[in-house]
């Protein structure tokens, strides 16, 4: 018997578990931090190809710029500042205004001129800020956490505070990124998670032994969990960081089943009892919820791939845990009931109150579904790195005022390819310059950099001194910056205007046709790439959800041997998604990244209620109840079960909203809404769906016979509580 094999072992397997968790903890902290922005973008798409073969031309071209007040440029410390960076190991150039001036003015523009063109580029409008470029190495674009570090060193050792400079970039939202993404930085939220969880377990519980063993337990899954993904190759990002949160609500929610199984379990094998019943609505859960997961593998990107899998495992693992380990504990400690009786009186109110007033219930709740959900057709995807960071950190602040003063840092590069002709190089100079007039006379971009920058309009009529010109230009190295190829490839800058709300791909779009001619020009650059993950993310989000929902839908109807309750048990999961995400597209929030994953997860946790609830409906269908009464007794024997595990799941979720990334805040907050929309569906629209269900008459007739009477005050309405009028028996 289990209850006599847990009464042998229940000591060696929680001794087992304490010895392993030491290896299992440095394991989980070991993992390989990875938030590069290009991880996120879609793995195989044509979009991807370009710009691949851009930098393969160009160079990975990432910039860092240093505001400085016109004070520091005035004393000349700028220019010592940009000497000391540009002999950094991760810095391949660092350009000052001076220094851009000093090459336009060699190339034959006058100084005026050449600080006109300055301006909105490294010189503020009214020139009280200005910037210093820091052109990244290959060695910096590896380690971009080490670059921004030693640039803040060296300011520091130009006397500059950090109130005293800005620092904006790619670079520096991927670095602030990382630091934020790290395990210790998580441990905030999941500390807060730890303690909402350890208070409502001791709340079902009432017993502080038996919830902190529960809890220590679920730390050793969470362990478990994080060391597999390592052991698999995975990564730890800023999404990954909410796994040990899902993990712990995972396990939470599969021994809060258990222990309530053991509750309704007597007898001398007490606990086999309660293992028996509890087996199946628990496995099945576990596996629509990993299915749930799994789905997200259907994305392009490679780290919701990623957490796609990395859940699914964590979820097996709270089975193993909250199935094979939580009956070792209560063996171990034993489980006051004493206080559970009273407390449960609410689940016959609930009961009579829905199934009694199906009609009126399932109306309500699908008018309800019906304006809610008519708010998902308005929604949308967007990604921004910058939304990741806190809106008050320096970070944020530092590039929302450096795009404000100058030309944002994001961009969109035009490619001029001039084939094989035959072009000198001052005819290619002059129709990129005129492509460049032609892309900075757009409306939503700011400035437009080529090589025509540092040239003058016109250039010397004298051959001699054009050839001077030319060698000169041609023996610096940022000249390699915008032309390749032998000069076949000329690249043009666009900076974007950073308050503009209008599409990039629109941009690109309206760029190309304003540059087209009988020169080829093609446009890519990060934000093109980012513009298309958008669009993925929304493709992805429905095609996870979709996936997730068929193949749910299939596993219900197998285990429950039936099409149409199969059917009708998956109706109550779309209310989550109805509610949530149509209250989302009614308030304009945009799906993000952390967003786009929870409608499959969620539906995957959703149904775990609702296969407890209709394997106890079809019990009592079998013992010969109609379906009303089966509704009622399933709401009654499962409610508290279902309620306390999505309120843990919920609260434990919500404590995500603590963290410093938005997407990861964002998660928390929908996942909460979700899993308390979830129990609605459970418990509310289920039932009475199940209370519309039409009944034979020999159904009927068994429902009167003397022998139901034996649990009539189990399902007897509480006090002031009129019952449903009952039919004479035909």
């Amino acid at each position: 018997m289990l209850s006599g094999f847990y009464r042998h072992y229940s000591r060696h397997l929680l001794i087992a578990v304490a010895a392993t968790f030491p290896i299992l903890f440095h394991e989980a902290n070991t993992i390989p931090n990875n938030n590069e922005i290009e991880t996120w973008l879609p793995d195989q798409s044509q979009v991807r190809d370009v710009y691949q073969r851009f930098k393969a031309d160009f160079g990975d071209e990432e910039i860092i710029l240093v505001g400085v007040s016109r004070e520091v440029e005035a004393s000349g410390l700028s220019e010592a500042i940009s000497e000391r960076l540009e002999r950094l190991p991760g810095i391949r150039a660092c350009w000052s205004p001076r220094e851009m001036s000093r090459e336009m003015e060699r190339l034959g523009v006058s100084p005026e001129e050449a600080r006109a063109r300055m301006r909105g580029l490294c010189l503020s409008r009214d020139e009280e800020l200005v910037a210093l470029t820091a052109i990244l190495s290959d060695a910096g674009v590896a380690d971009r956490a080490a670059v921004v570090a030693d640039m803040k060193r060296e300011l520091a050792y130009c006397q500059l505070a950090e109130r005293d400079y800005l620092l904006a970039g790619h670079p520096v939202v991927i670095t602030e990124m990382d630091r934020l993404g790290n395990i210790e930085e998580s441990r905030k939220f999941f500390m807060l998670t730890l303690a909402v969880s350890a208070l409502l377990l001791y709340r079902a519980l009432r017993n502080w032994n038996l919830s902190l063993a529960i809890l220590g337990l679920t730390l050793w899954g969470i362990q478990l969990s994080m060391a597999m993904v390592k052991w698999c190759g995975g990564e730890a990002n800023f999404i990954l960081s909410a796994l040990s949160v899902m993990v712990m609500v995972f396990t939470l929610s599969v021994a809060i089943h258990v222990i309530h199984y053991y509750r309704q379990s007597s007898g001398h094998d007490r606990m086999g009892t309660a293992l028996r019943l509890a087996w199946m609505p628990c496995f099945l859960s576990v596996l629509t919820t990993a299915v749930g997961l799994a789905s997200l593998v259907v994305s392009e990107m490679g780290p919701v791939r990623q957490f796609g899998w990395s859940s699914a495992i964590g979820s097996v693992v709270s089975l193993i845990v909250g199935f094979g380990l939580v009956p070792a504990v209560l063996t171990l400690i034993p489980l006051n009931d004493a206080h559970i009786a009273g407390r449960e009186q609410w689940l016959a109110k609930l009961a009579f109150g829905i199934v009694g007033r199906s009609r009126r219930v399932v109306a309500g709740t699908v008018a309800l579904l019906i304006v809610f959900g008519w708010g998902i057709s308005a929604i949308t995807a967007r990604i921004e790195p910058l939304d990741f960071l806190p809106q008050d950190g320096k970070v944020h602040t530092d590039v929302l005022e450096m795009e404000a003063r100058l030309a944002s840092v994001s961009s969109i590069e035009a490619v001029v390819d001039f084939g094989g002709t035959d072009l000198a190089f001052g005819d290619k100079l002059a129709r990129v310059r005129a492509l460049t007039g032609q892309i900075a006379s757009h409306p939503r971009i700011e400035y437009a950099l080529s090589v025509a920058t540092f040239f003058p309009e016109h250039l010397p009529s004298d051959p001699f001194e054009l050839m001077s010109v030319l060698n000169d230009a041609k023996s610096r190295n940022g000249q390699s910056d915008f032309v390749a190829d032998g000069e076949r490839l000329w690249r043009i800058s666009a900076r974007l205007d950073g308050l503009s709300e209008q599409s990039d791909h629109d941009i690109a779009e309206e760029l190309a046709a304003l540059t087209a001619g009988d020169v080829p020009v093609y446009f890519t650059g990060m934000e093109v790439l980012l513009e298309h993950t958008q669009q993925q993310i929304f493709n992805g989000f429905w095609e996870s959800f979709s996936t997730a929902f068929l193949i749910i839908t299939v596993i219900m109807v197998v285990a429950l041997r039936s099409l149409k309750l199969g059917i009708v048990g998956m109706l109550p999961n779309l209310t989550p998604i109805a509610l949530v995400f149509g209250c989302m597209g009614w308030m304009n929030s945009p799906v993000d990244i952390g967003t786009m994953m929870t409608g499959s997860i969620a539906l995957g946790l959703a149904v775990d209620g609702t296969f407890h609830y209709l394997i106890r409906y079809n019990e009592a269908l079998g013992c010969g109840d109609c379906s009303s009464r089966a509704a009622r007794k399933a709401l009654l024997l499962t409610g508290g079960a279902i309620s306390n595990a999505s309120i843990i799941t919920a609260l434990g979720m919500l404590a995500l909203v603590v963290s410093s990334f938005g997407p990861t805040s964002h998660f928390g907050v929908v996942m909460c809404g979700l899993m308390l929309a979830a129990v609605v569906g459970d418990l509310v629209l289920l039932p009475a769906l199940l209370g519309l269900r039409r009944e034979d008459r020999e159904r009927r007739r068994r429902l009167y016979r003397i022998s139901d009477l034996a649990d009539t005050e189990l399902l007897s309405p509480p006090a002031g509580e009129i019952a449903p009028p009952r039919r004479k028996a035909s």
